[in-house]
């Protein structure tokens, strides 16, 4: 009885550890030291947009208006894409991906960082 309750227990671990493993494949290093996976995945929403919904939903577009209320507010300023959505994971906002506040993205991260990070996300729907 204890040899098939610890045989069960390291099958659910293993599971476990492989499915996180599959879910960070893909992912840059630069998105798993600074903890983005915490709330993205690139092809499953968690906490926040899937980065392959993020994408697809620039794809095309050039331009951004950003405000901490959201891209549709009357004060939102208007910026190239990768400068609008750097924007965004700076100083957070809310209103684009539903109700939930986006909140600021790490302080540790450099600007240079997160346009790697943006521009990835862009080219994941090409």
């Amino acid at each position: 009885m204890n040899k098939k309750l610890i045989l069960s227990v390291l099958f659910l671990v293993g599971c476990a550890t492989c499915s996180a493993v599959s879910a960070q494949e893909g992912m840059p290093e630069l998105a798993k030291k600074s903890g983005c996976t915490v709330c993205h995945e690139i092809n499953v929403k968690l906490i926040g947009p899937a980065w392959m919904d993020v994408s697809k939903r620039y794809k095309g577009a050039t331009g951004y208006a950003y405000s901490p209320r959201g891209s549709a507010a009357a004060d939102a300023e208007k910026m190239s894409l990768v400068d609008g959505l750097v924007m965004k994971m700076i100083k957070g906002g809310a209103g684009n991906w539903g109700s939930a506040a986006k909140i600021a993205s790490s302080p540790r991260l450099s600007d240079a960082d997160l346009r790697t990070l943006v521009r990835f996300i862009l080219d994941l729907a090409k």
